[in-house]
């Protein structure tokens, strides 16, 4: 029974909108999940390839997982998370927008035949952030921490940015790049809160002409002439 003077909530859904619900909505949620997966797989890792992103307007050609998703403009609504996590991961690491993107749909695809045998959706994420805990307390075990201002640490400093820098198209100068890129940070790091926003802090400014080998870091504030 509606309340007296309460009128019932009226949807407009588009013409050939889905209004499928229930176990079928979520394997075509995975389904979708997995084709956008399939288009950035083959960019992971220092043996990816670049993609071609054609808008018509622009070309783009690039094998970051955060621009790649976020040129392909997706409409699914359960599809677009992956854009969402891409974003996140690209703007919290700065590294990792590819992976971090195959490993979502990788736990959806495990996750798939038990939704097929219709198991409960809560009883899957519950058991899901059981097994996060687990493999994040395993990754603490097998960290090693350094003291960033020993040798070693720098060191393992620059291997990090070395690695960063291996699926970039720099990645033929990491012996240029990589040391720029730890003096900046390490520059940042001495005040208390100068690595709270390093996109705000550090800037690349593009000068037309010259070498890529010419690059070079300034610790301040750099005008055009």
């Amino acid at each position: 029974m509606m309340p007296y003077g309460m009128r019932p909530g009226i949807i407009l859904l588009r013409e050939g909108t889905d209004t499928s619900q229930g176990k079928a909505q979520l394997i075509s949620n995975i389904n979708a999940c997995q084709a956008v997966a399939d288009a950035v797989r083959t960019t992971l890792g220092p043996r990816g390839m670049d993609k071609l992103v054609a808008d018509g307007r622009k070309v783009t050609i690039s094998n970051d997982g955060a621009t790649i998703m976020r040129l392909l403009e997706i409409e699914h609504p359960a599809a677009k998370t992956l854009v969402d996590i891409s974003m996140s991961q690209d703007s919290e690491v700065g590294d990792g927008t590819t992976s971090v993107v195959l490993l979502a749909v990788e736990i959806l695809k495990q996750l798939k035949p038990f939704v097929e045998e219709g198991v409960h959706p809560q009883i899957l994420i519950r058991h899901i952030r059981q097994a996060s805990t687990l493999a994040v307390r395993k990754v603490r075990e097998l960290s090693i921490s350094f003291d960033l201002s020993t040798p070693q640490g720098h060191d393992m400093l620059l291997k990090t940015a070395s690695t960063a820098l291996n699926s970039k198209l720099i990645a033929t100068h990491q012996d240029l790049f990589a040391p720029m890129i730890v003096d900046a940070v390490k520059s940042l790091s001495e005040d208390p809160d100068g690595l709270d926003d390093l996109r705000g802090m550090i800037a690349i400014k593009k000068i037309p002409g010259g070498d890529v080998r010419q690059s070079f870091l300034v610790k301040g504030v750099a005008f055009k002439k």
